[in-house]
């Protein structure tokens, strides 16, 4: 039985160009159609810089997946591809996993995946990844400036979020960026 996850909520979006991924969050959180908070925090910076986290869905569903991939990175030494295997393998096998609502982008200087409740872990062909209700607007305007203009992958990510923002009513411009510089590629 396969599960479709529609998240409205949140967008993220992750872009690597020259030498440097960033990812990006807006800050709004809703309960039906009413706006609850406009400032959370649905990226974070961990592992001292080196990994990049971004999540959309229930908050609590979402928090509880960012500490249990914390888990993995412990017990696969901060091997982002065998964290996010294993965390795709336990939310897909799990009884009480199966049942949260949330998804992730996970980044290092290597390998963006996008991680899901079905079990997936993506790796985009494209240096973009999104999630989230915004998500294929975001994707839409971020392919379009990387290939197109020189703004460095933190100015894609805002141009992109503020895109969607202006177009889909559950992304907000209250933006947190983090980014991981590791050199040209």
């Amino acid at each position: 039985m396969s599960q479709t996850i529609n998240m409205r909520g949140t967008t993220i979006c992750c872009v690597r160009k020259d030498g440097a991924v960033a990812i990006g969050g807006d800050g709004q959180v809703t309960l039906g159609d009413t706006v609850i908070k406009h400032g959370a925090r649905k990226v974070r910076s961990i592992r001292d810089g080196k990994i990049l986290v971004g999540f959309a869905g229930s908050t609590a569903d979402a928090m509880n997946l960012f500490e249990r991939f914390e888990s993995k990175l412990d017990e696969h030494g901060n091997v982002l591809i065998r964290a996010a295997v294993g965390l795709a393998k336990d939310w897909r096998t799990d009884r009480y996993l199966r049942k949260l609502e949330a998804m992730m982008i996970v980044a290092d200087q290597t390998h963006t995946l996008i991680i899901t409740g079905n079990g997936d872990v993506l790796e985009p062909d494209e240096n973009v990844a999104t999630i989230g209700s915004g998500g294929a607007y975001a994707k839409s305007a971020a392919l379009g400036m990387s290939r197109h203009s020189a703004l460095s992958a933190e100015n894609v990510v805002r141009e992109a979020m503020a895109i969607a923002a202006n177009i889909c009513i559950y992304t907000n411009t209250s933006l947190k960026v983090e980014v991981l510089e590791y050199g040209h590629a």
